[in-house]
């Protein structure tokens, strides 16, 4: 895996479900993501989510790039799972705060 600040890494090698309080952990208490045309708001809310994709997609995501955008922490990855086209790359968009993640954007 190419070298990655702690938080992203822990959400990109999060895969189980039983590894997704140290996924929610990775992000601040304000936190928000967004994903497929929602938001979702705070530790527990991003956990639930990721619960849930993991069980509907059943999807891992390979990081094949990392660069620095407008402040962001931007990394293309490969996505695989149980979806139409997969697999596709996408953009995960990182923003950070200490070591937890403040936001993340996920898209094309």
């Amino acid at each position: 895996m190419i070298p990655l600040p702690a938080p992203i890494r822990t959400y990109f090698t999060a895969q189980a479900p039983q590894e997704g309080a140290a996924l929610a952990a990775a992000f601040a208490p304000e936190a928000t993501v967004e994903d497929e045309g929602a938001r979702h708001h705070g530790p527990e809310a991003i956990r639930q989510w990721w619960l849930a994709a993991k069980a509907k997609y059943r999807h891992s995501a390979e990081p094949l790039e990392i660069t620095e955008e407008d402040g962001k922490t931007v990394v293309r990855a490969r996505v695989s799972g149980d979806f139409p086209g997969s697999p596709v790359v996408l953009r995960f968009r990182f923003g950070l705060t200490g070591d937890r993640i403040r936001d993340l954007r996920i898209g094309g």
